[in-house]
């Protein structure tokens, strides 16, 4: 009986990711899945050593830095029926020709919201001691603040508004079950039973800002979601709040958030900002309820070994015959980031 011959796989990513992305052990395994040269990792589609590998390839391990995947690129590729993306959206590197060509596409996308998560955890807990503010004051004066200074501060029964069910809204929902907070949601596109599964109480935007100490933006960057908090929803949130993002830039509007965290009326944590990276005139830099972050909540250094193992399960159920865990469908883009 003839041995099955593997697919051909090739990598499509900035190359400086792959060692992190795939350690030995992930590569070893991947190696056994299908027929892939760690050697070649095509940046540029058009490159003419990327035509043969393109007429070959039967699955295609993507990451960031992958080129766009147009017609002439699936057109390169009669024989590629899987893409397998190593790390989270997949919006900017496939067009509509892609999802005509019934190809399956999965992401990582799960395994990046993780870090994500647990970044935005730590945010609420420290923001909740004010933790941010007292750094800058003990480190600019080297005395511990009054008794009285601490009065408010805290994280007993504080209300923290979620504005988003995405991957890693829910996921911050399960990571702040085990503490005495009140859990705020907001998300047009879930409905009160699914909020209160999540251990949420579900609210419209206006009123979860309103009432909220901190308000935590999970959302899809996707044409709804342009400037979601604006001038007018910036300023309901109540004196002394803190925002959180670690979304997107281009849901908050830049400049009425400047003036806001200028005035120290409201503080912020942001990992993302619009534009990025912030630029070094920014005020935001020097004021001490502003903690900015060079958008390092997603996976980062070892945490990417999390997006390759996905990349290799998801190969391991495409060799037993499984769909995908983590299949994108194209209706998915229309709410998703």
């Amino acid at each position: 009986m003839p041995i099955p011959t593997l697919p051909s796989a090739l990598f499509a990513m900035n190359p400086v990711h792959l060692p992190e992305l795939f350690p030995p052990h992930l590569m070893t395994r991947l190696r056994e899945l299908v027929r892939i040269d760690p050697g070649h990792v095509i940046q540029d589609f058009t490159d003419p050593t990327a035509a043969l590998a393109l007429s070959e390839t039967e699955v295609l391990i993507t990451g960031w830095g992958c080129p766009h995947i147009g017609a002439e690129v699936l057109d390169a590729a009669p024989r590629l029926r899987t893409v397998l993306h190593a790390a989270g959206s997949v919006r900017s590197m496939v067009g509509e020709a892609f999802w005509d060509r019934g190809i399956t596409i999965s992401s990582a996308v799960q395994a990046n919201a993780l870090p994500v998560a647990e970044y935005t955890l730590a945010a609420i807990l420290f923001a909740g001691k004010d933790a941010f503010r007292f750094r800058e004051r003990f480190r600019a004066e080297r005395v511990y603040p009054a008794v009285g200074e601490y009065a408010g501060i805290g994280n007993l029964g504080r209300r923290v508004g979620v504005i988003g069910a995405s991957r890693v809204g829910r996921r911050v929902l399960e990571l702040l079950r085990p503490f005495d907070f009140e859990v705020l949601l907001h998300d047009p596109h879930l409905d009160d039973a699914e909020a209160a599964r999540l251990g949420a109480v579900p609210m419209p935007l206006e009123e979860l800002l309103s009432g909220s100490h901190v308000v935590s933006v999970h959302a899809p960057d996707i044409l709804e979601t342009y400037r979601l908090l604006n001038r007018e929803r910036l300023a309901l949130i109540p004196d002394g709040g803190v925002l959180i993002n670690t979304s997107r830039g281009a849901l908050i509007d830049p400049d009425a958030l400047t003036e806001e965290l200028v005035s120290g009326r409201i503080s912020a944590v942001l990992d993302v900002t619009e534009p990025e990276p912030l630029p070094a005139a920014s005020p935001l830099h020097g004021l001490p309820n502003v903690f900015v972050t060079p958008h390092i909540a997603g996976s980062l250094g070892n945490e990417l070994a999390r997006l390759g193992g996905t990349v290799v399960a998801e190969l391991e159920r495409l060799t037993a015959g499984s769909a995908p865990a983590h299949a994108v469908l194209r209706a998915d883009l229309a709410i998703s980031a």
